[in-house]
């Protein structure tokens, strides 16, 4: 469903005047179409306030990372080990150092160093090493035993802002009254060019936009403005080769492939319990994706059409609708949980057309709108950038 900027609550039975199309024999070459929006469709609610605020939470973390380069006696017998967090653990937790088959029993817990038994349950020790992962299979409880010390999560609030877009219509008396080739009237057809050219950039906004740094909540000197997408991504902010990523392909250059693709969708899902399905592109990374089935594309001598289109990637981490937007980077590719991207209008501020006080012989209006962007738990969603263009 096409994204019309108001809350699905708020929408009635009627399109408003404002939407209401031109007649055909006026073609518009401009760029002015809204994917990524219509994609995401109209938000289930209304922001309430500038300062748009939501609340996220977590589990208790069940994995950490050894912080420690020296081991006495060695690598594969030492006891004590040295870790990141060492309020991720218990006493009685069963942990997998690495991807070993060796399962360690945490006996004692001093602030960050940890007493482990070796070789639990008969497995065999492996050789530890500073970074290596933790993962904690859980607890062992001794029978009898009193309740264990309360542990939580404290609940986090995050915090978008609303931006302001606005644009004014003017027209003559005289060439309100006057025929033209195209349009029947001339103010309605001015609202229409206006608004497609708001929504064009509420998408670019939602992409690219970002908060002042001081007084991001405005004020008479400081323009409001929402934090987009891209820049709020930081757990899975990835760049081809670089922290555990494979590279690009071709010769030279990052280029995207398949490989870096799903090392990127296995990525998120590692980090969350969402699910990607949703990718965003510009028109280089669109390409490289049409290519990923190039070799095993075939054709029979009476096929008289050539396709050469990716519309859905399904992987084992997600099937994911791939979304053309010419405001994407050209060197990036989004991968986002849809279910977790609302774009919101404040309440009763909706895309409208309010008329001005005539000044003079002159049809005056303004079309003002207020959104903002809610994105929930940013570590479900990625993006790779420095891509070959």
């Amino acid at each position: 469903m096409p994204f019309s900027g108001k809350a699905t609550f708020s929408a009635g039975a009627t399109i408003p005047e404002l939407l209401e199309d031109v007649s055909d024999l006026v073609s518009i070459v401009s760029p002015y179409e809204t994917p990524l929006l219509d994609h995401l469709g109209d938000a289930k609610r209304a922001a309430l306030s500038t300062v748009h605020e939501w609340v996220e939470d977590a589990l208790l973390p069940n994995t950490d990372q050894i912080n420690q380069v020296t081991f006495t006696p060695a690598p594969n017998t030492a006891t004590s080990v040295t870790v990141d967090n060492g309020s991720t653990f218990r006493v009685g937790d069963l942990v997998r150092p690495g991807t070993s088959k060796e399962v360690m029993l945490v006996s004692a817990i001093s602030t960050n160093t940890l007493t482990v038994a070796r070789g639990y349950g008969g497995t065999t020790a492996t050789n530890l090493a500073n970074d290596m992962a933790l993962t904690i299979l859980g607890n062992a409880a001794l029978e009898g035993a009193d309740a264990p010390t309360p542990r939580f999560t404290n609940r986090v609030r995050r915090r978008n802002y609303t931006q302001i877009f606005t644009a004014a219509v003017e027209v003559s008396g005289s060439m309100q009254a006057a025929a033209h080739y195209g349009v029947k009237d001339e103010v309605d057809y001015q609202k229409q060019e206006r608004l497609r050219e708001m929504l064009r950039d509420l998408e670019n906004c939602v992409l690219n936009g970002v908060a002042p740094v001081s007084t991001p909540e405005g004020s008479t000197t400081v323009r409001r403005s929402l934090n987009g997408i891209l820049p709020q991504l930081v757990t899975n902010a990835l760049a081809p080769g670089a922290g555990g990523m494979p590279p690009g392909g071709g010769a030279g250059s990052d280029e995207l492939n398949e490989s870096l693709l799903n090392a990127a969708l296995r990525r998120i899902w590692e980090q969350s319990n969402g699910t990607v399905d949703t990718i965003v592109v510009g028109g280089a990374q669109k390409r490289r994706i049409n290519a990923f089935t190039s070799s095993a594309r075939a054709y029979l001598p009476e096929d008289e059409r050539y396709r050469d289109l990716v519309s859905v990637y399904e992987s084992d981490f997600g099937v994911c609708k791939v979304v053309l937007s010419r405001w994407m980077p050209p060197d990036g590719l989004l991968m986002l949980d849809s279910t977790r991207a609302d774009v919101l209008p404040l309440q009763g501020r909706s895309f409208g057309y309010a008329p001005l006080a005539a000044v003079g012989d002159a049809h005056r209006g303004q079309i003002v709108g207020e959104y903002t962007l809610e994105l929930r738990n940013e570590n479900a969603h990625g993006v790779i950038r420095g891509l070959a263009i």
